[in-house]
């Protein structure tokens, strides 16, 4: 196929994520206030979007909690910097197994099962200008747990989404999370085009492989908008296979925890690195007004 290159891109910053990273670096936000900030930093460092989870603030454990959504939407829109907030709307579905011989009663441990209207409930109180849409079960790496939505669960949420003016960001794991994301937008419970969030490398998605990301770039309709990213040491690089075949770039401490061998990472940092690669590829870093005016989002304002 022939190179269609990117030209006008934008970052999107996973600014902490959900996974037990927190005891790997102590660059990890984990408080509100340390979110917000690190978000506001990875903002001023040239990210458009920044994609945020919520923490336990003492034990650093991945959270639900609606008051820590609410303090960190309000830092957020309360800086002096613009940016567009993407919540995350994965929790929720999450299932550990109690083992190969005993699968079932399900592990207290881990498992966090809750019904699409609570998974969305941080969403439709903070009403961010995006949340995500994880359009599909898989296995993990871990052993005995399966991060699960169903087809139901995603049309019950996808629709909650759309009813509430929040574009979902649909993050495909593998080729069939696309099958049925385009699915979803036949059945008008997504509205078209859709923004896509390719996820490379996690265990046991799609493998971060170039013609597995080219397979999955190619299974993207052509007026959706994508955006990559690619785990730990090959995040840089795909920041450059995302913008060399037509997408936007995602990094962040969620995704990889390291600047270089040996030196751990801070989220403006990792930005800051991704903005010189895109532009050193010639292309242009674009702001959050021109994302907006690309994806056809709503500014939301601050308190008052």
């Amino acid at each position: 196929m022939p190179l269609a290159m990117n030209k006008d891109v934008f970052i999107t910053c996973a600014v902490t994520g959900s996974g037990a990273t927190q005891d790997r670096s102590a660059k990890v936000p984990r408080s509100p206030q340390s979110i917000a900030e690190s978000a506001i930093d990875a903002a001023k460092a040239g990210a458009a979007i920044v994609h945020c989870h919520v923490r336990d603030p003492e034990t650093g454990a991945p959270s639900r909690d609606l008051a820590y959504y609410r303090e960190v939407t309000d830092r957020i829109r309360d800086a002096e910097v613009d940016v567009i907030l993407n919540l995350t709307a994965g929790m929720g579905g999450d299932m550990v197994f109690g083992g190969t011989e005993s699968p079932l009663p399900l592990s207290d441990a881990g498992t966090d099962m809750i019904g699409a209207t609570e998974r969305v409930a941080h969403v439709a109180a903070c009403l961010p200008e995006i949340c995500t849409l994880d359009c599909g079960t898989m296995n993990f790496a871990e052993s005995d747990y399966v991060m699960t939505n169903t087809p139901g669960m995603l049309t019950a949420m996808g629709r909650m989404m759309t009813e509430m003016g929040v574009k979902p960001e649909i993050e495909a794991f593998d080729t069939g999370h696309l099958w049925y994301a385009k699915q979803l937008v036949a059945d008008g419970v997504l509205d078209s085009p859709a923004l896509v969030q390719l996820c490379m490398g996690v265990p046991w998605g799609a493998p971060d492989d170039l013609n597995t990301f080219m397979a999955m770039v190619n299974n993207v309709p052509p007026d959706w908008t994508f955006s990559a990213f690619g785990l730990g040491r090959n995040q840089m690089a795909y920041v450059a296979a995302a913008v060399l075949a037509g997408g936007n770039v995602r990094v962040g401490l969620e995704d990889n925890l390291w600047l270089e061998k040996g030196v751990l990472a801070e989220n403006w940092q990792l930005v800051e690195r991704a903005h010189s690669i895109i532009e050193n590829m010639g292309a242009r870093v674009i702001g959050p007004a021109d994302v907006r005016a690309q994806l056809g989002l709503e500014k939301r304002a601050p308190r008052g």
